[in-house]
């Protein structure tokens, strides 16, 4: 009888450990669609530049919009990966655009010098990267 019980309660813990192995790999593989990501993004700008409730409406269309831009751009099997890096920038002077036009000149200076800094933070991770890749190539030939 107390094996019963002990190998019932083995079995109940093995399948609970099971299901939440299960569902955090589901929720980081979990991509967010064009509304979630203009949610996400609009919602910071709005922290952080103290939008007005107009202003983070329009600010949330232009972000959905770009978003399944981009979104439909990445689908697209039939460009190459250069092409898409230009609709991308394309992308990004559009946003920068239509910004222009919903924020106050404070507003958008603050947000302008929040993207370039996020620029600039990216060329270093990717330069420290190519670093490491390049010490990699001349320690193995």
């Amino acid at each position: 009888m107390k094996n019963r019980i002990m190998l019932m309660t083995l079995l109940l813990a093995a399948f609970t450990v099971a299901a939440q192995a299960q569902d955090s790999t589901q929720a980081r593989g979990h991509r967010w669609d064009a509304a979630g990501k203009a949610d996400k993004m609009s919602d910071k700008l709005y922290r952080e530049l103290g939008l007005s409730k107009v202003q983070r409406k329009a600010i949330y269309d232009i972000n959905e919009d770009i978003a399944r831009k981009r979104d439909a751009t990445k689908k697209n099997a039939a460009i190459s990966s250069r092409q898409r890096m230009q609709v991308y920038q394309q992308l990004d002077t559009e946003r920068n655009r239509r910004f222009r036009e919903v924020l106050t000149p404070s507003q958008y200076k603050k947000w302008n010098d929040w993207e370039l800094k996020k620029k600039g933070d990216m060329e270093k991770k990717m330069d420290r990267k190519q670093d490491k890749k390049d010490a990699r190539k001349t320690s193995n030939g």
